[in-house]
């Protein structure tokens, strides 16, 4: 199902209480009642959640609707979501106006929300109860110029017409998104993904991939870095409050500039809280032909007294049930953010096919021995079986040995503590460029790196 309609930035932010719907002086209200008057209406709300009051920005030169050129983009000033027994009711305040699209997903469930680049200002958005329609819901930065909100799905919906309520009484552009419950078969006829939008994601990735090698210089090794989730995505929520997404972006970038001081050519496959699909920064390493490649992540686990760093690195499929199960999580990031998967197929197991990935292996599983045995000095290590096998999407290239580093655990609050300090980032990021410069030493010396 697409919609598109104008409105003013998006976001999710509101009380748990809610007001009345008929209350005299509730704009929204009295529009409402005006549409439930209308033949073939909706059944009216029990209530409605009311925003806090609060005046939008002043507006200037500000971007044109649709988009963000000319100015700052658009803000995301609050939101409100109520759950009722006939739906479940979103209702986003906006300073600006945008181009506004929804559609369905399947497998699983969702609904996204697509838009312009928004600034999003909303605090500490509400959570839904989990027993409704909507199980949980994300926002953030898709790509540049594009943000994105995905609301995963209990039950199949449909999604009503924007109900666009214009600025009055110091709030600005208020519009309200209805999720009715629907039957199975509606839902997946009317599930997809719009033309249009298809054709632009395709048109992202094949600029991925004809992006420009970057020159070799004789002697230098090519090292990629990559920060896990992003945008949208922000991967774990620590017990401190601390995002997985911030925490390896800060700490990839420290790195970053360590191993370029010591004269490695250095990438990023993402520099700034931007989504970046999963294939995508497999390509981005194939296509510079990197010698290594470190995601950097951070772990979570329901017994909260788990701590410790541990390095992963591709397997063949075997895994125990720990690995296996944060394979899954990680490799859920693409569904998270909304990305088609009509045409995906696995990214691991066509790939073990080729012998060559049997040597990428063996690198990799080298250079995850060397730094442990680097980073053991400077942070906890997670106990048991701290070099693990898994199958990540992110580690699938079969000629760019890569490991991915989960820095800690912020289910634990010790692990997470310390990951929110400056002093622990520094000691880990050293121990892993140390751990860089031992492992193409080794290789120089004769041993294969």
């Amino acid at each position: 199902m697409t919609i598109a309609v104008l409105l003013a930035g998006f976001g999710l932010g509101c009380d748990a209480a809610a007001q009345p719907a008929g209350g005299s002086d509730d704009p929204i209200g009295r529009v409402l009642r005006q549409e439930q008057t209308a033949p073939g209406g909706p059944p009216p709300a029990t209530s409605l959640p009311v925003a806090p009051t609060k005046a939008p920005p002043a507006r200037g030169a500000g971007p044109s609707p649709g988009g963000n050129a000319g100015g700052s983009p658009p803000i995301v000033l609050s939101a409100r979501i109520g759950e009722h027994d006939d739906r479940t009711r979103f209702v986003i305040e906006l300073s600006d106006p945008v181009n506004l699209r929804t559609f369905t997903l399947t497998n699983p469930d969702r609904v996204v929300v697509d838009m312009p680049e928004v600034s999003w200002r909303l605090g500490a958005p509400p959570r839904p109860s989990g027993l409704g329609s909507v199980k949980s819901y994300r926002y953030g930065v898709f790509r540049k110029g594009n943000s994105r909100m995905v609301i995963d799905l209990n039950r199949p919906v449909t999604v009503s017409d924007p109900l666009v309520i214009p600025p009055s009484a110091g709030f600005g552009y208020r519009v309200v998104i209805d999720l009715f419950p629907t039957q199975r078969g509606k839902f997946n006829t009317e599930a997809g993904w719009p033309a249009d939008l298809k054709a632009r994601e395709t048109d992202a990735e094949r600029l991925t991939a004809l992006m420009e090698e970057a020159p070799r210089t004789a002697g230098r090794k090519v090292i990629v870095i990559d920060p896990g989730h992003g945008g949208l995505d922000s991967g774990t929520n620590g017990v401190n409050d601390l995002m997985e997404k911030d925490l390896v972006l800060a700490e990839g970038l420290r790195l970053a500039k360590i191993l370029k001081a010591e004269g490695y050519a250095v990438h990023m496959t993402r520099d700034s809280d931007v989504f970046i699909p999963l294939p995508e920064r497999v390509a981005i390493a194939r296509k510079l032909k990197a010698d290594l490649m470190i995601s950097l992540h951070a772990d979570s686990n329901p017994d909260s007294s788990v701590n410790g760093l541990s390095i992963y690195t591709l397997n063949d499929g075997r895994s125990d049930r720990e690995a296996a199960a944060l394979a899954n999580r990680e490799n859920q990031s693409d569904i998270i953010a909304g990305v088609d998967l009509s045409s995906a197929n696995s990214p691991v197991a066509p790939i073990l096919i080729d012998l060559a990935q049997r040597d990428t292996i063996n690198r990799s599983s080298r250079f995850a021995e060397t730094a442990l045995g680097q980073l053991h000095s400077v942070t906890d290590i997670l106990s048991r079986s701290p070099h693990r096998a898994a199958s990540l999407a992110v580690l699938v290239a079969p000629d760019v040995p890569a490991v991915l580093i989960e820095l800690g655990y912020l289910s634990n609050r010790s692990d997470a503590a310390q990951m929110d300090t400056e002093a622990w980032r520094g000691r880990v990021a050293q121990a892993i460029a140390d751990a860089v410069d031992r492992h193409f030493a080794a290789g120089s010396a004769g041993t294969p790196p």
